[in-house]
């Protein structure tokens, strides 16, 4: 589950990591009062105007401004709340923009330079071992540091054992070229920021940029959080910070039937039970000369509920131009699925593209029998070549 900016903030602050005041608003009036506030917390008298979107690059797409007055905090964010965000992350559709960030700025002058630096902890799954990743580049894409210059990424693996060891932490403070007062702010940094990233069951914490301000503080002046979804049912307080607005609307739906649903940009829909047979009919899908416009898992429980739901998704989908249902007769009798199938497009009335039915297991022959016996528009197949054999017939 991604969380917005000032969520992610907000979480840190509460495990002890330093991080840029802000506070959110959702009109114009809301963030001349939020600056205001800020004001007399922190001293600050410019301010940073940040659009509140799942996606990066808000920076270069317009969605981030500095503002020097109260003036320009009402003006600014007049501009940035209601605009269609695009950036690179977006896609050219872009995003809306129902709140920002007002944010004390924090790139004053003082005794010492300001730097910036990337940091990031998530899981290294050929280990099994979480990271830190951490580069003296920060405030720009990671991307295209670690392709131009890979040697300025750094990665420390923690032992899940120990889990962070205080050495670990002063020897990235170290590569980082801190010394003194910011070295030991960063091990702090370092340190909480790993707390903050196994408590929260999280599976990416991002901070770019981490910044050393003037006078040596550390403080995250970015956050891109991801919670791991599967482990929700411990933390049922993150539940409210999930924004239903920044969601496709078709995978939203899903979750609330507990199909696993991601939507792509294909034109042949698919509708699988088990992920690996999923990924395997996506690959038959383009192989037949078809794009996969979703990967759709109705679980081992496949049934009229589930396929009808599933039906009804896919077909919200413009592009989609046939709809491939391939189930495997483990757990669940294909005669069944063959039955829901059924049940499922008669409750959903004309369906004008073509739906292939591929069944195999559990009677995969009675399930045949059943859709082709049915009357309605839909092919069934007993193979997978069979399966790929309609797919290229029917989308060509």
């Amino acid at each position: 589950m991604n969380i917005h900016e000032y969520q992610g903030k907000e979480l840190l602050k509460s495990f002890g990591v330093s991080i840029q005041e802000g506070i959110i608003a959702e009109t114009p009036e809301q963030a001349v009062e939020a600056a205001k506030e800020l004001h007399q917390k922190t001293g600050t008298g410019w301010w940073v105007v940040k659009a509140q979107i799942h996606a990066g690059g808000r920076g270069k797409g317009g969605g981030v401004k500095l503002a020097k007055s109260l003036e320009e905090v009402q003006e600014l964010s007049s501009r940035i709340i209601g605009m269609n965000l695009v950036t690179h992350q977006t896609g050219p559709e872009g995003k809306f923009v129902r709140k920002v960030l007002v944010a004390q700025d924090v790139y004053y002058p003082g005794g010492s330079s300001i730097r910036e630096f990337y940091m990031s902890v998530l899981l290294n799954r050929q280990t099994g071992r979480n990271i830190i990743m951490y580069s003296t580049e920060g405030g720009m894409d990671i991307e295209e540091v670690a392709e131009k210059t890979p040697h300025l990424i750094f990665k420390e693996e923690v032992d899940p054992g120990t889990g962070l060891l205080s050495f670990q932490a002063r020897k990235i403070a170290f590569k980082l070229g801190l010394s003194g007062k910011s070295y030991k702010e960063m091990v702090k940094f370092v340190t909480a920021l790993y707390r903050a990233y196994e408590s929260t069951d999280a599976s990416l914490f991002e901070i770019n940029p981490v910044l050393k301000t003037s006078d040596d503080y550390i403080l995250a002046v970015d956050a891109k959080v991801n919670l791991d979804d599967n482990a929700l049912f411990r933390h049922a307080d993150y539940a409210v910070l999930r924004d239903l607005n920044e969601e496709e609307p078709a995978e939203t739906e899903a979750s609330a039937h507990n199909l696993n649903f991601v939507k792509l940009d294909g034109n042949v829909g698919c509708m699988v039970n088990g992920a690996g047979l999923a990924m395997a009919t996506m690959d038959i899908i383009k192989l037949s000369g078809g794009d996969p416009a979703n990967f759709l898992d109705v679980g081992g429980g496949a049934n009229a509920q589930t396929v009808e739901a599933g039906l009804k998704i896919i077909l919200s989908d413009n592009n989609v131009k046939a709809i491939l249902i391939n189930i495997f007769g483990g757990i669940v009798r294909c005669d069944r699925v063959a039955q829901g199938v059924v049940e499922a497009y008669k409750k959903i009335g004309e369906v004008s593209i073509p739906v292939i039915v591929r069944l195999q297991g559990t009677n995969a022959e009675g399930g045949k029998k059943i859709i082709d016996e049915s009357g309605l528009k839909v092919y069934s197949a007993i193979t997978l070549k069979e399966a790929s054999e309609l797919v290229q017939r029917l989308v060509s």
